[in-house]
């Protein structure tokens, strides 16, 4: 039958896809994660200096920074310097008063696990220690003259009283060069995680000087990141006419220099739910760069940074200042949402990865952060979508469902076709044909409920693992993460057996069956229990087993998608159902079920009299 080969081909390319992305994208993807974390923990014993300085439009170029010390851990190397504390609401940390950089950072509102007590996230880290990162910021005099600039082992003074940075106290830092220049910059924090630095230059000497802003967020040793198709993380950027610029640690290395010359706007690096970035004066011209070294062969150091290219001319006597900006936080939707609107900042909100699919990923974030701000329960609040959902294609779906009621109806007909025609399958689809057009029916009618899922549920799976409002948001019960997976799992007895399956070779990735999967796939054999056994052997033994397989394919995804799928599952049960009986369709679900235990006959005893 033709509707049978089309529902089992696109059963097939499903399995497929879905097997083919377990071993072929999600497996080599651990394994080359693991294999960074070892590096990472090699090279946690040296440290490299700096290199591949940003170049200006004249051929002046940043400085590369040298070598720092090493310490043992990230307490002594914040220790071992002098420091301008940092303290907002949600932001805590310090600033080097050794070349006056951004190199200490911790998050307030957010923790590495669900713990209450566990440590809170860690952003920055000094130079020094394994995977350290920070931010910077300073001049580059122009036509390469000789002006004494400060650079990364300048040692600045505070300039002023205040020695904390809050969001109602800024703080001033001071360099004088010895030279006839004086270098201030202060240092300002919103509620957020926005800091406002102004540089300014006081020329005290005979002569004018012109010099370059620039600033870069340095990165060292190439940090863990799952590296899923739905969500970029690393080097990061909207610069100007070359709108979106997104490149992968790997290419990095591949590539090690980037430039895009006469740009605006802002780069930086992005992580899963975290990310930085310098931003210039909205409008003002810039060079940016990626770029990624190893001086040492031990060591990758990645930087995105820019030049603006207009020099700052400070005639002597007199004062000149530049105001840049620093992003260093979590990407919370409203905060740069906020921060676009307020500054004007370029599409700084795709600091989120919305995808391809925007228009379906972005609203259904704002539908489910809108309902969790009613309900107060982010796993309510995607039930509550589901239920949205089916309501706005209900007429769809009844129309659907109608059409596989009348296909109920004609199935002792299309037997009768079927043995008709048993050795002539042109015929028999021919005849099938003209049974559907004379009950006015569309064999293709039972796909779209299905059709219409894909979207959402692609969209959905998005939010969830992308966005920051889902991380550590708990249902009820053992659910206290819906971006992660189910915590239990069947194959431990729930903990009771000490032992991790997911280790087993080859089937270890789906060895992790939460309770919810398992509910997942009852849900679903429930839902293809609501018609009778396709009369096509194949095609019976696909459906039969296809519950299984998404069971074992679920245990792996967000809790919160599953929980989705496990919902849809039960109200599309009772809304075929309840259509299907209004059109006149005997439904007998429950004999269904107990029909697929009973034991079958054999064959030999379908053939006596």
């Amino acid at each position: 039958m033709t509707d049978n080969r089309n529902i089992i081909l696109a059963i097939v390319l499903s399995m497929v896809v879905l097997f083919g992305w377990q071993f072929f994208v999600a497996k080599p993807q651990l394994d080359r994660a693991q294999q960074a974390q070892e590096l990472a923990a090699q090279q946690a014993q040296q440290d490299a200096a700096l290199a591949t300085p940003t170049t200006t439009s004249d051929g002046a170029v940043v400085p590369a920074a040298t070598g720092a010390p090493t310490y043992t851990d990230r307490a002594t190397a914040i220790a071992a310097t002098q420091r301008i504390q940092i303290n907002t609401a949600d932001l805590e940390g310090s600033i080097n008063l050794t070349g006056a950089r951004l190199d200490d950072l911790e998050l307030k509102l957010y923790r590495e696990t669900v713990d209450p007590e566990s440590p809170i996230i860690t952003l920055l880290t000094p130079a020094g220690v394994a995977h350290a990162y920070y931010i910077e910021e300073g001049w580059i005099p122009a036509n390469s003259a000789n002006v004494a600039v400060p650079d990364n082992n300048s040692v600045w003074t505070l300039d002023g009283a205040n020695s904390t940075l809050t969001e109602a106290t800024p703080v001033t830092l001071k360099f004088d060069n010895g030279a006839g220049l004086v270098f201030r910059r202060t240092f300002a924090v919103d509620a957020h995680y926005l800091f406002t630095v102004t540089q300014s230059v006081e020329n005290t000497g005979a002569g004018d000087v012109a010099l370059f802003p620039y600033a870069r967020v340095v990165r060292h040793d190439t940090p863990k990141v799952q590296n899923f198709f739905i969500q970029h993380e690393g080097p990061t950027g909207v610069l100007g006419s070359n709108n979106l610029v997104t490149r992968k640690y790997s290419d990095m290395q591949k590539d090690q220099m980037i430039d895009l010359p006469a740009t605006s706007g802002w780069l930086g690096f992005t992580d899963k739910y975290w990310a930085t970035a310098v931003l210039a004066k909205p409008g003002a011209p810039l060079n940016a760069r990626f770029s990624w070294s190893n001086p040492t062969g031990t060591r990758d150091v990645y930087q995105s940074s820019y030049v603006e290219t207009t020099p700052i001319v400070v005639a002597a006597g007199a004062t000149v200042t530049n105001e840049s900006y620093i992003f260093a936080g979590a990407k919370e939707e409203a905060v740069l949402s906020a921060y676009q609107q307020q500054y004007g900042f370029d599409r700084i909100d795709l600091m989120i990865d919305w995808g391809w699919f925007h228009f379906l990923t972005w609203p259904m974030f704002k539908l489910l952060t809108f309902l969790n701000g009613i309900i107060g329960n982010f796993g309510l609040a995607i039930l509550a979508v589901t239920i949205i959902i089916k309501a706005i294609f209900f007429p769809l779906a009844s129309r659907s469902y109608a059409s596989m009621a009348a296909m109920r109806r004609v199935q002792p007909e299309m037997k009768s076709i079927q043995e008709r025609f048993k050795e002539d399958r042109p015929a028999q689809q021919q005849a099938m044909m003209e049974l559907y057009r004379k009950e006015k029916i569309n064999p293709l009618s039972g796909c779209w409920p299905i059709l219409i899922q894909i979207p959402v549920f692609f969209s959905l799976y998005t939010v969830i693992f992308i966005s920051l409002e889902m991380r550590h948001a708990p249902f009820f019960g053992w659910i206290q993460d819906l971006a992660a997976p189910d915590p239990t799992n069947i194959f431990t007895l729930f903990g009771l057996i000490p032992w991790d399956p997911t280790m087993a070779p080859f089937i270890g990735s789906f060895l992790h069956l939460g309770v919810w999967p398992v509910i997942m796939g009852i849900t679903m054999w429930v839902q293809m229990k609501l018609n009778p056994p396709p009369p096509d052997p194949t095609q019976a033994m696909i459906f039969n087993w296809m519950p299984v397989i998404f069971t074992f394919m679920l245990g792996t995804f967000p809790a919160g998608l599953v929980i989705y799928w496990a919902w849809n599952n039960t109200l599309s049960v009772t809304q075929q159902w309840f259509i299907m009986k209004r059109h006149g369709a005997e439904v007998n679900l429950f004999g269904n079920i107990i029909d697929s235990f009973k034991r079958k006959p054999k064959p030999a005893e379908t053939t006596k009299s």
